[in-house]
């Protein structure tokens, strides 16, 4: 058997089709397809069949994907074994993918403590979506998903998730637009411009049901996957912000903003996600135990 047309059809039917295998694997789908083909040929059997434009898993498929996520599976721990094995005396490579919609400061103190090791550590960020970065961690191309939430069973990778913490939320705005704001918090809210996180973002569901449940309207000026931008637009007074109220020090000084307000009823949750059940990377274990310190779980 070719392993590496086995490997091909791995990822294809863990990306759930040939095109967004392609696009993983830096292949295209032709090239794909016809590398699958031959599997298929070798084992005398269909793997994949056509549903309308897609595809999906014969019997015989799911017959041998299980078999390939055990193959592959013992494979990357064996290379992350050897290449932790190999790295012992040199430098320690982390690869961290972070969520887009992650506050980048609070990323920061997650983690910095990785880079106190004794050991010296060479830390490799990447960002990207939820999705695109756990395929990365299913693929053994990097160590740990930092995100705002957590990964489910519906996700065809075996990861685990590990609660980093969690934060309250709080209410900004500039000093210009603060006199206009009428009554108390959270009543002031009402009628009142507003900006707020795009609806990709795992905090804008509560941030709705919050306003619901106090029957506050707000007019929303305008939608942000980008949190330093919404935050921009919220120093030139075009509206109120919510950001995590660990943050509020750091928020207040660059954004030259005020507080108006604060609520434990809208949490921000943080998530290492990784392959391990039981943490041994030296990194995600000295993430995880400085953060049960840092944030309130």
């Amino acid at each position: 058997m070719n392993f590496k047309h086995l490997h091909y059809f791995w990822v294809a039917a863990k990306a759930g089709g040939i095109v967004r295998a392609g696009q993983q694997l830096h292949t295209t789908p032709q090239t794909l397809s016809g590398q699958i083909k031959l599997l298929e040929h070798s084992l005398g059997l269909q793997l994949f069949r056509k549903s309308g434009r897609q595809v999906e898993l014969t019997d015989e498929g799911r017959l041998a994907l299980g078999y390939a996520e055990q193959i592959f599976t013992i494979s990357a721990e064996m290379e992350t074994a050897l290449r932790r094995a190999r790295d012992k005396q040199s430098v320690l490579e982390f690869r961290v993918g972070v969520t887009d919609s992650f506050a980048k400061a609070v990323v920061y103190r997650l983690l910095e403590p990785a880079l106190s090791l004794q050991q010296p550590v060479r830390l490799v960020c990447s960002e990207g979506k939820f999705p695109e970065l756990l395929g990365q961690l299913g693929l053994n191309r990097i160590d740990m998903v930092l995100s705002d939430e957590p990964t489910t069973s519906r996700v065809h990778i075996k990861a685990f998730n590990h609660a980093l913490g969690s934060t309250s939320m709080s209410f900004f705005c500039a000093p210009a637009l603060k006199p206009s704001l009428k009554g108390k918090f959270p009543q002031c809210l009402d009628d009142a411009p507003m900006l707020v996180m795009g609806l990709s973002a795992s905090i804008r569901k509560p941030l709705e049901s919050w306003l619901d449940r106090h029957q506050i309207q707000p007019k929303i000026i305008g939608e942000f996957d980008d949190l330093p931008l919404m935050k921009s637009f919220g120093r030139e007074g075009r509206g109120v912000f919510m950001a995590a109220s660990v943050l509020e020090v750091e928020t207040i000084a660059q954004y030259g903003v005020d507080v108006i307000g604060h609520t434990e009823e809208i949490m921000e949750h943080f998530f290492a996600v990784s392959l391990e059940r039981r943490v041994k990377h030296p990194c995600v274990a000295a993430i995880a135990d400085s953060a049960r310190q840092k944030f309130t779980h």
